[in-house]
């Protein structure tokens, strides 16, 4: 996966950028609107992370040029909070809109959920090396390389949680996210799905419990 940051604050560009390396996510900088549409057009990046507040064109041009001549997925990230900051965005062509300052797990997930959306991600994050392979374009799943047969729904929480491999994921974020954002439904739901993700896991250590918490993908 390679993704174009076009961010002028040097700090945050750095974040982010370091950011997604640790998530095996190569990640090219620029910091200006003429560079990021040069960018865009040169290198061909799966998606685009793009600031509004740049110094020599705003970031709704750049938006608005970059869509008229790609389809790449682009995520406005902003410190502009108002509804039409976001509404003019959207309408511009942008996939998503992050409000400034953001965490990089929910870029992360953002990430992967318009690539997901989009047919352009081959498998989920993390799996080099692993025993565990998750394809989220096929949404198949592979154990010492021999398939997993998930539903949708198991499928759909062991992705959520191979996003960030060893990171602690909470229960309601986990229910809210895997599925959907009005989910008022029992945390039992979630307790069953994991049980028989694990179950067909063959080893429940593949998912830890962590008490109070919620859960993480691990690697017995």
């Amino acid at each position: 996966m390679r993704v174009l940051v076009v961010e002028d604050d040097d700090a945050v560009a750095d974040g982010i950028v370091d950011g997604l390396a640790d998530r095996a996510i190569t990640a090219t900088r620029v910091a200006t609107g003429a560079a990021g549409i040069a960018a865009a057009a040169e290198q061909a990046p799966d998606l685009i992370v793009l600031d509004l507040g740049l110094p020599d064109i705003d970031g709704t041009e750049v938006c608005r040029r970059i869509r008229a001549a790609s389809a790449v997925p682009i995520i406005i990230v902003s410190a502009r909070d108002d509804e039409v900051d976001r509404v003019v965005a959207l309408e511009l062509g942008a996939d998503d809109y992050i409000v400034k300052p953001f965490g990089m797990r929910e870029l992360v997930a953002r990430i992967h959920a318009i690539l997901r959306r989009s047919g352009a991600t081959d498998r989920g994050a993390g799996d080099e090396g692993s025993r565990l392979v998750i394809d989220s374009r096929a949404r198949r799943v592979l154990l010492d390389g021999e398939p997993v047969h998930l539903t949708p729904r198991e499928f759909d929480v062991l992705e959520y949680l191979a996003r960030d491999r060893g990171a602690v994921y909470r229960r309601t974020d986990i229910l809210r996210d895997v599925w959907d954002t009005t989910w008022f439904g029992t945390a039992k739901t979630l307790d069953a799905h994991i049980a028989a993700v694990r179950k067909k896991l063959g080893d429940p250590g593949w998912i830890e419990s962590v008490r109070g918490v919620g859960f993480r993908l691990g690697e017995p």
